[in-house]
């Protein structure tokens, strides 16, 4: 059967439905998750430091829909007066995890299959006490290729090292030299969340910039969609029958780095709406009234 060509998705506007709260209205504060240059002493700039960024597509991707991106930054060890971690996330709605480098075999135990595999353990800790706090306070997680990786070891999953050694036949998930003009296709669980999301849609063509992919999945999560034909886990969520109301969702693909106007592939905007309008239930519940993308003062972004 001839693969059908995913239908241009028109999202519904970013909208609030929350009574008036006590606190005046403000943008939903997205939390990102940092990528680490760590220090090198060979480094021509910023020689010997540690540099946290994020990357621009996802932060724009991001305040696309009128919230507003922050830099999470890991907490210094061994000062007098350092923010703790709790602290820190209640400063923030919800939290994005970006993508990047490796995730560490040994944070899910396991040793490198290969020295180029090592991936950042440092990351990796710093992103998996993320996860668990902003989960403990019900405040919505969003994982973005590394991201979705991340979310599947923190609670409990494997990955495979590298889909090419571990996966025989698979397919081309991650080409240097077109980067994210590699492209394939991906399924989606009949019935489920993403594919309601997008009015029922059962196929669509996604971009792929990973060698390592989910193996055994994490506690309490279901899969989304996966790959075809090789069926690597494309996408994940936390199960709303065991979640206890709270909202985590990852894709593996990078929906902030594909054309919004480019019909043949998957549309990118459901997955944010989705994820900001649990971030706004929840800040709303808080006593807090976010601003919606009609709103005047969204246009001053």
């Amino acid at each position: 059967m001839k693969p059908s060509e995913p239908k241009p998705f028109e999202p519904k506007p970013f909208e609030n439905h929350l009574p008036v709260g006590p606190l005046p209205g403000r943008r939903l504060r997205i939390g990102i998750s940092a990528c680490f240059f760590h220090a090198d002493p060979t480094r021509g700039v910023f020689k010997g430091k540690t540099l946290q960024y994020f990357e621009e597509s996802l932060v724009h991707w991001v305040m696309s829909q009128g919230a507003v991106a922050y830099l999470i930054p890991s907490i210094p060890q061994g000062q007098s007066r350092q923010v703790t971690l709790p602290e820190l996330v209640r400063d923030f709605d919800g939290l994005v995890l970006q993508g990047g480098s490796d995730v560490a075999p040994e944070t899910y135990g396991e040793t490198p299959l290969d020295p180029r595999w090592k991936g950042d353990a440092f990351r990796d800790q710093y992103e998996i006490e993320l996860v668990r706090e902003f989960m403990k306070t019900d405040r919505p997680v969003l994982g973005i290729c590394r991201g979705a990786q991340l979310i599947n070891v923190a609670l409990g999953g494997t990955l495979f090292q590298d889909i090419e050694m571990q996966v025989p036949g698979a397919v081309n998930h991650r080409n240097w030299e077109i980067y994210d003009q590699n492209f394939h296709e991906a399924t989606f669980a009949p019935g489920g969340q993403l594919s309601k999301l997008y009015g029922g849609l059962t196929r669509a063509r996604i971009n792929t910039i990973h060698h390592q992919a989910i193996k055994d999945l994490g506690r309490n999560l279901i899969i989304e969609a996966r790959s075809d034909p090789d069926e690597i886990i494309e996408a994940i969520r936390l199960d709303p029958a065991h979640s206890d109301g709270r909202y985590v969702f990852a894709a593996q693909w990078h929906p902030e780095f594909q054309d919004p106007h480019d019909t043949r592939l998957l549309s990118s905007a459901p997955i944010l709406t989705e994820f900001l309008q649990e971030v706004s239930k929840r800040v709303g519940a808080r006593g807090v009234v976010p601003l919606h993308s009609s709103s005047p003062a969204f246009s001053r972004l």
